[in-house]
């Protein structure tokens, strides 16, 4: 069964980055290593901050986009919702 990945990055500064995956080890190892360029690799945003999983591409999809929509104030909550610490929740995954 195929999974998708709706996942928010983000720095020491805090900017958010909210991306979508088939890969999510694959993805957040490509922002880290900066082989991603653009937005991410620029402002050093490398940091797993919350990510959430499905198996319908079209749900996957239609949330990125729906907090991408959403006001800076609402993405904190929502990390912070399941991540309070700010942890970077890809610690440990390739080592």
């Amino acid at each position: 069964m195929k999974r998708y990945y709706v996942y928010i990055l983000t720095n020491k500064s805090r900017t958010l980055y909210t991306g979508v995956t088939n890969d999510l080890l694959r993805r957040v190892h490509e922002h880290k290593q900066k082989l991603v360029q653009g937005f991410t690799a620029r402002y050093n945003i490398t940091h797993l901050a919350y990510f959430e999983e499905t198996t319908d591409v079209q749900a996957a999809l239609a949330r990125e986009k729906q907090i991408k929509g959403w006001l800076r104030m609402k993405k904190i909550a929502l990390i912070e919702s399941l991540n309070p610490r700010w942890e970077d929740l890809s610690d440990g995954w390739y080592s």
